[in-house]
């Protein structure tokens, strides 16, 4: 499955609520437990008297995504039927979905399965970075890193890594730099988050390269933390210890974007809310988690066109106008608030 296939996905969990489940319409496991079910767990499930929590199905096989152990104890408590939540999905997904909800609840996954978890999900999706599927693999990043060598002879090459945060990324950073100085060159006035979508690289390091061709050097180069070599005019010896350290904006240049920084330096109303939402989609993080889901739930509500918003404003029964304003400003100020927060948040983690 390609990076484009993954990034058309919607939210894997169609339908939230659980429907009751024949267990002799339930396909098949692809479970990433290479031992199969513990029997030991499934006489303890079996024997309790607490409610089996639902499983998670693939509507399109009606295969057992997760609730391996669960299906086996209800069909040892002579059960006909299970609680089900379904998914729709390919195998491929279904089997990081599996990977995931194995790593946060139920019956801890061994680490021997989730290195042979983490080596299919590098075949499958080798346009994840090793942060990405380490968090879906529970594993470190290093450890991911490791598998994605040896087995870097059978998987397809990719020349871009999909990250966490649902950017790609070239896997050579001079490559994206050095494409990204071409285009700049070859037509001066596309914007920057173009060049960024084209050369494969964050809107940052295309402003960078701007910034180096503007000064006649190469896009590829040391990051400027200041100057390495003193200039021709630069104090030596003492004088050079005396004089007082550079300021870290000089005049005129483009101060450090922060963790939640405006695009391209813009206003929020300048930010295209359907690409960034597109790109969040691709985020594993977010789409294999519940509260991921939600939120990009929350989002998708939130691209309505201009039109559209004309037309069910248009709509509104006069009689319900006030309460509806009332409303539509309360969700502005929870939106507000949320955003303050996550800002703070991810600003606290920056300077920490």
């Amino acid at each position: 499955m390609n990076g484009q296939r993954l990034a058309d996905a919607s939210a894997l969990v169609a339908h939230p609520s659980t429907e009751l489940v024949p267990l002799s319409e339930l396909t098949r496991f692809d479970s990433p437990r290479l031992s199969g079910a513990d029997n030991e767990h499934v006489r303890l499930l079996a024997e309790s008297d607490t409610e089996l929590p639902p499983i998670l199905v693939n509507r399109r096989t009606m295969s057992v995504v997760d609730g391996m152990h669960r299906v086996r104890a209800a069909e040892l408590r002579g059960q006909e039927k299970i609680e089900a939540v379904f998914c729709e999905c390919d195998d491929e997904e279904a089997f990081v979905l599996a990977v995931k909800a194995n790593i946060s609840h139920g019956l801890p996954l061994p680490r021997s399965d989730r290195n042979a978890a983490a080596e299919r999900i590098v075949s499958s999706h080798p346009e994840w970075s090793d942060r990405a599927i380490a968090s879906v693999t529970g594993l470190s990043h290093k450890t991911v890193g490791a598998i994605r060598r040896r087995a870097s002879g059978e998987i397809p090459h990719s020349h871009t890594r999909l990250g966490r945060d649902g950017r790609e990324r070239p896997v050579d950073a001079a490559e994206g730099r050095e494409q990204a100085g071409r285009i700049l060159a070859e037509r001066p006035g596309v914007s920057l988050r173009e060049v960024a979508r084209e050369a494969g690289v964050c809107t940052a390091t295309v402003r960078d390269v701007r910034d180096r061709l503007r000064r006649g050097e190469a896009p590829v180069g040391p990051t400027r933390r200041g100057p390495t070599t003193a200039p021709p005019d630069a104090p030596s010896g003492a004088a050079a210890k005396a004089a007082p350290a550079a300021a870290p904006e000089t005049a005129g240049a483009l101060p450090r974007p922060k963790a939640l920084a405006r695009i391209d330096g813009g206003a929020d109303h300048d930010v295209d809310l359907a690409g960034l939402i597109h790109n969040l989609r691709k985020d594993p993080s977010l789409r294999f988690s519940e509260s991921g889901r939600t939120l990009l739930r929350l989002l998708d509500v939130c691209t309505v066109g201009p039109q559209e918003w004309t037309r069910i404003s248009e709509n509104v029964p006069p009689h319900r106008a006030e309460i509806i304003v009332s409303a539509a400003r309360a969700c502005s100020r929870a939106w507000q608030d949320f955003a303050t927060e996550l800002e703070r948040r991810s600003d606290r983690q920056a300077s920490g």
